[in-house]
């Protein structure tokens, strides 16, 4: 038998490389992982706080921490079109690192106490044993409930099972779990998202949270890849509806362009624009009467869910935006609803973009036009023309 193994370059001695790690290549170079070796695994990728709101809609701050983790398990094996999380994870990361960085975390602002909810963010799933070192998980439950603070959780579908949270309430009774469904449409998740799970392991999740008394958030995206502005605002709404009734919280997501990813490379190759911020404005307008019935925003007895949108890069180039001229003043708005629930927020609020933005959906709910009729918003026309 031959020595010399056939790989897509010919016969070579050496292991022939996987799929995965040719489409991976960017993550896989030597500068990205000496990039990545070069930070601290003793300090959390990013620590910071917001103005939130509590499950009983009392106004609070949250703490958010972003750990420097191995990263998503699916990422792994494959890997979501639009995910660049990897960019900020280490490959050897210890429980003993991840017990520092949680110490640092905590320490790094002195108001600790007078923040009411803890987030954390593993750029993959905390409950996931795999990922995450199981004392380290402990510690993370542990201390949010001894110090009496609401805590946030990012969640796969499949490691919500009833072994596995029946363990996790033993330890901190009471917190939420944000799992990113991304769409509730399994053909979506399949080819546009490629998010290794369907509609139905969402709904088993969320009956097990149920079971426990716990919390589901649920992140929807905004336009994800090969889906033009109509489509995605038409699914967009539709999909918000769809989970309402089972979420305690849906935060929509944005489409914005992380280094590295599928969607990077649509992106650099003008075969994705991200989203209009005027199309966010709308979702909210279709959906606000179905969350709020009575139109009395966060907090009230008939809300069905609190719905969160925060445009990350809204403005940029990046991220959801507008002409560029209106751009702050759209973000904002987005921003001041996911607090209040007040549809007011958007009382006033035009530009002469507005009517572009309308042309462009109506062309995308008329036409089988599979990528969208829009035109790029910013920059010079012919340099959108040539190559990247």
């Amino acid at each position: 038998m031959a020595k010399n193994k056939l790989t897509m370059m010919g016969s070579s001695p050496e292991k022939p490389l996987k799929i995965h790690d040719l489409i991976k290549a960017p993550a896989n170079t030597p500068w990205a992982q000496e990039r990545k070796h070069s930070w601290d695994a003793r300090f959390p990728a990013t620590v910071y706080y917001t103005p939130e709101t509590l499950a009983d809609g009392t106004p609070t701050t949250a703490l958010t921490v972003i750990l420097r983790t191995k990263g998503c398990h699916w990422w792994w094996s494959s890997g979501c079109t639009f995910c660049g999380y990897f960019n900020d994870t280490r490959d050897d990361v210890t429980s003993q690192d991840l017990h520092a960085q949680w110490e640092n975390a905590l320490s790094k602002f002195d108001d600790l106490d007078k923040m009411g909810m803890v987030k954390v963010y593993t750029s993959g799933s905390l409950l996931e044993d795999r990922e995450i070192p199981i004392d380290f998980q402990e510690k993370v439950l542990r201390d949010c409930h001894e110090m009496g603070k609401e805590l946030v959780v990012e969640s796969r579908t499949e490691q919500l099972s009833k072994q596995k949270l029946q363990w996790a309430t033993s330890i901190n009774p009471k917190f939420s779990v944000a799992i990113g469904l991304e769409a509730y449409d399994d053909e979506v998740l399949k080819f546009h998202v490629n998010k290794g799970f369907s509609t139905k392991s969402w709904d088993r999740a969320v009956k097990n949270l149920n079971l426990f008394g716990l919390r589901v958030k649920t992140y929807l995206m905004f336009k994800p890849p090969f889906m033009s502005e109509g489509d995605a605002l038409n699914h967009g709404v539709k999909w918000i509806l769809d989970v309402a009734e089972e979420s305690d919280e849906i935060s929509v997501n944005p489409m914005n362009i992380q280094n590295g990813t599928v969607i990077d490379r649509l992106f650099r190759n003008n075969e994705y624009r991200p989203p209009w911020l005027w199309s966010l404005v709308e979702l909210i307008h279709r959906v606000h009467p179905h969350i709020h019935p009575s139109n009395s925003g966060n907090g009230s007895e008939d809300q069905v869910c609190r719905l969160i949108i925060h445009p990350t890069a809204g403005g940029k180039v990046r991220g959801s935006h507008n002409c560029g001229k209106c751009d702050e003043e759209v973000v904002a708005a987005i921003e001041r609803y996911s607090v209040s629930g007040d549809i007011m927020e958007f009382e006033g609020l035009d530009c002469g973009c507005k009517s572009i933005w309308k042309a462009e959906i109506n062309i995308d709910q008329n036409m089988p036009i599979p990528l969208g009729a829009g035109m790029n918003r910013r920059g010079n026309t012919l340099n959108h023309l040539r190559s990247p």
